[in-house]
């Protein structure tokens, strides 16, 4: 797909400010867009980032104008043109052209005669895949891994060596993510990213990882996935980290090597935890970690406005308890 910036403007409904006539090819991050990529930005935080950027056309608001050197889409809702844009350079797989593994040759591997197979799928040497799995487009799984019956692995991913991928997991599924209309109704964001998975990693029964946005999820060597966690877009997975089961974990957190992440912890998203960090089962995480140790976190369930006051309170309870010790020592 290509669109000049004029039938860009005219899709999202902004005005332009530089060169209409360019012609754009795809949607890039603003770290790493080239000339004939469009990309976004949403608040000042990415100021210095719009100012450096090698992309050849911006969507902002009149608020960041001023921090981009070139061709410009003025709209008033950012992430809401970027969803409508995102779906014009979107991939959908065509399936008409799978074939089922006993008509495929990879001789150096074991394919399931009732696994479907996309085009330039590349399968090393000594892997195996199981029964009823589908293998999109574009896929890649390195030597001596296990692919077990019934998973999904989407186009584009790309899978180390030595990894196992247990039943009915999803690999590179499209992430959640969506913008509000005016009417407050909802406009998906396409997902063009993939997922890169490095070598020795085993990923559980009905786990989904979803492929990134922009760039790539990214789960690296060693990593230790248990059944049923949820791996947003964009997040990125240290090497050696390990992840017991009903763990989620929002979109574009990055988590260090060697961490421990217990049972059914939820983790919000655009974060950073450290390397060496543990945290403990059933814990809420919704602040970046940035020194080693045991974490633990989880309060009950309430109002959020009555959430910050407690908040505020269990900050200040050992201020307070000190407090009490000295009242009561000059009581007595």
């Amino acid at each position: 797909m290509i669109l000049t910036l004029k039938e860009i403007a005219e899709l999202v409904g902004g005005s332009i400010e530089g060169d209409s006539s360019i012609s754009i090819q795809g949607i890039g991050a603003l770290d790493s867009a080239n000339s004939s990529q469009i990309s976004y930005a949403v608040n000042k935080k990415y100021k210095d980032s719009l100012k450096k950027s090698n992309a050849g056309a911006f969507i902002v608001n009149k608020s960041l104008k001023q921090f981009c050197h070139r061709n410009i889409v003025l709209v008033e809702n950012v992430y809401l043109a970027y969803s409508i844009l995102s779906q014009k350079f979107k991939v959908t797989q065509n399936i008409q052209h799978f074939q089922y593994g006993h008509q495929l040759s990879y001789p150096d591997s074991k394919v399931a005669a009732s696994s479907l197979i996309g085009k330039n799928v590349k399968i090393g040497k000594g892997s195996i895949i199981g029964v009823n799995c589908v293998i999109e487009d574009n896929v890649s799984i390195g030597s001596n891994s296990t692919i077990e019956p019934n998973v999904s692995i989407q186009r584009g991913s790309q899978i180390g060596r030595n990894c196992v991928i247990s039943p009915g997991a999803v690999i590179g599924s499209e992430g959640f993510g969506n913008a509000r209309n005016a009417d407050k109704k909802w406009s998906p964001i396409a997902h063009l990213g993939n997922v890169l998975i490095g070598n020795n990693v085993s990923i559980g029964a009905n786990t989904t990882i979803d492929r990134g946005t922009i760039l790539d999820t990214e789960i690296h060597d060693g990593v230790k996935i248990d059944n049923l966690i949820h791996i947003a877009h964009n997040v990125i997975i240290g090497e050696d980290t390990a992840i017991a089961a009903k763990t989620g974990i929002a979109g574009t957190t990055i988590i260090g090597k060697r961490c421990m992440i217990g049972g059914a912890v939820g983790i919000v998203d655009h974060l950073k935890i450290t390397d060496d960090v543990i945290i403990n089962a059933t814990s809420t995480v919704n602040r970046d970690i940035t020194n080693p140790g045991t974490y633990t976190g989880f309060v009950p369930l309430m109002p959020h406005s009555e959430w910050k006051k407690v908040g505020i309170w269990l900050t200040k309870l050992d201020k307070i308890a000190t407090f009490m010790k000295i009242k009561l020592k000059n009581i007595r």
